[in-house]
């Protein structure tokens, strides 16, 4: 093809812009994780988007300066400057903005990411250049609840906390279903991935437990979508990472609240007995109402840390135990109800443990409120921030593994790879897809129990050595290269991947409808650019 002369302009500044960027260091971006097209600044990056979005009529609005703070997450190792904020008062300020960019055309290559707590963990919820959408901003409509009639529910906007959903609800004596262990995160953000937690052996995850959507698509267009309506959009979203559209309001699911819940946990030496408890209670059906459980490597006065909260129900068996220099496996689990049902509940408890086979002398249990249950990390999470250890590089990685290959992964990542647990605690518990709903774009091994295998670590900024962020990323792609080598037949919870190819193997045979509704709902691969799955379209990749 014949070279325009503004393919000629294109071509030969292209390296002394990126030269520029370069010496300058425009912006706090972590540049090893963009590729050079990403470092290329066009034109409209910064004064064109700026002035065409001012001149938009919206009810909130838009910031361009002091921007610096959505430029980090959770995970704070990603720091992607955008061009510009939305804090939407109205879900018209969002479909307005995005159908403004889409109507730009291929003459633009700004994007937009809606962000809700800031709780991404490798920058998802940032676009470079682009907009970012300060979803806990959009507060309407109000929270409106229905408890009339057998399948009450609530319609909340989707930069909701869902601590405020827990505490709204339980005024009426209602509770959401299925839960994430952390509750300060949006609705919007938990929905666009999964939201797994222990409670989802019994009602699946969250996605599981949404009757109706509202969507803004990455052509602007606002969507209700539901099961029966628009459902090829409604499966779309769920689980669908942000790239078919941006949620702006959800109904979910509630069921009566219980008031109460009796929190246990038990030790284990060996795998296969952990595991097959796991996997007896998941398949029961009278069982408790939330099992986790977790590994715990090289940790000494273990027992002893539980007692501010847990108390031993042998208390002179429980003092004779050592955790010194051993692999063990905690099982958590959780009975929930009413103070009149205390004794009823004993007992069910008491016959439930009866069939396990955990360690007699490490019984702990405490008995505390159902809204102190949930919000039990977040107790966690005000400790560390007095202490200034809650802003620090969090490293974490999140996988699935098939039931089938379990034994083999724990034998050389508990046993081989890992030396101990001191940088965060690493969950591990099994999920029954039988009651999952089919067609989400969430992706999840082929059987029907899996294990979520969550690696909670936190690194020290400053240090080099076990504690420091590369050894821990280190010990990450030890644990990846073996699954990948032994072909495992494990699949990433909230992936990240850098490459299209990699996230075609990361969908398999899904990878054809996933991409069909990229094209249909976001044909210009405007929104949710901090995942890598699509190039923006624009005029400068088409030359």
């Amino acid at each position: 093809m014949k070279s325009s002369p503004t393919h000629f302009f294109f071509k030969h500044n292209n390296m002394l812009l990126r030269f520029l960027v370069f010496i300058l260091g425009l912006c706090s971006i972590n540049r090893s994780n963009l590729c050079c097209d990403q470092l290329f600044v066009t034109p409209s990056s910064f004064s064109v988007i700026q002035s065409s979005l001012k001149q938009l009529k919206i009810e909130g609005y838009f910031s361009f300066k002091n921007i610096d703070h959505v430029a980090k997450d959770f995970g704070n190792r990603y720091h992607f400057l955008p061009s510009a904020v939305l804090y939407p008062k109205s879900v018209s300020d969002i479909s307005s903005t995005v159908k403004h960019i889409f109507d730009m055309g291929t003459t633009t290559d700004i994007t937009v990411a809606a962000r809700g707590h800031g709780h991404s963990l490798e920058g998802q919820a940032q676009a470079y250049q682009g907009v970012v959408i300060s979803m806990e901003s959009l507060r309407a409509p109000a929270m409106h609840f229905h408890h009339a009639g057998e399948l009450p529910f609530v319609d909340v906007s989707a930069g909701e906390l869902w601590i405020n959903i827990l505490h709204e609800s339980l005024e009426l004596g209602l509770t959401p279903k299925s839960w994430t262990d952390y509750l300060h995160l949006t609705v919007g953000g938990t929905l666009s991935n999964a939201g797994i937690s222990g409670q989802a052996f019994k009602h699946g995850p969250q996605i599981n437990n949404v009757y109706q959507l509202e969507v803004v698509t990455g052509k602007g267009e606002v969507i209700t979508c539901s099961e029966e309506q628009n459902a090829d959009l409604f499966y779309g979203v769920l689980g669908g990472l942000g790239q078919f559209g941006i949620i702006t309001r959800a109904r979910i699911a509630l069921q009566p609240a219980p008031k109460k819940v009796k929190w246990i946990r038990v030790l284990y030496s060996d795998f296969s007995t952990f595991s097959n408890d796991q996997e007896h209670l998941i398949s029961s059906k009278d069982s408790f109402d939330y099992v986790e459980g977790f590994a715990i490597i090289n940790r000494t006065g273990l027992l002893n840390n539980w007692r501010s909260t847990f108390n031993p129900k042998d208390p002179l068996l429980a003092r004779k135990f050592s955790s010194e220099g051993k692999v063990l496996y905690c099982l958590e689990v959780a009975k929930y109800f009413n103070p009149e049902e205390t004794t009823s509940t004993d007992q069910n408890i008491d016959v439930l443990l009866s069939k396990l086979n955990y360690i007699e002398s490490t019984l702990f249990q405490s008995e505390v409120s159902y809204v102190e249950f949930l919000d039990r990390v977040h107790v966690s999470e005000v400790k560390l921030q007095e202490k200034g250890l809650w802003d620090v590089p969090h490293p974490w990685l999140n996988l699935l593994i098939p039931k089938s290959t379990i034994h083999d992964f724990a034998q050389e990542v508990f046993g081989k790879i890992l030396t101990d647990t001191s940088h965060g605690p690493i969950l591990i518990y099994p999920v029954n897809k039988s009651k999952w709903i089919k067609g989400t774009s969430m992706v999840t091994p082929e059987e029907d129990v899996m294990y979520l295998i969550a690696f909670l670590s936190s690194a020290m900024p400053s240090s080099t050595g076990k504690d420091g962020l590369e050894h821990i990323l280190n010990k990450n792609k030890k644990i990846l290269n073996f699954c990948e080598k032994t072909h495992i037949g494990m699949k990433q919870y909230l992936p990240h991947y850098t490459t299209q190819e990699e996230w075609k193997v990361h969908f398999g045979p899904r990878w054809e409808t996933f991409a069909r509704r990229k094209s249909t709902y976001d044909p210009l691969a405007i929104l949710a650019p901090g995942h890598r799955i699509f190039e923006r379209a624009s005029l400068l990749q088409q030359q």
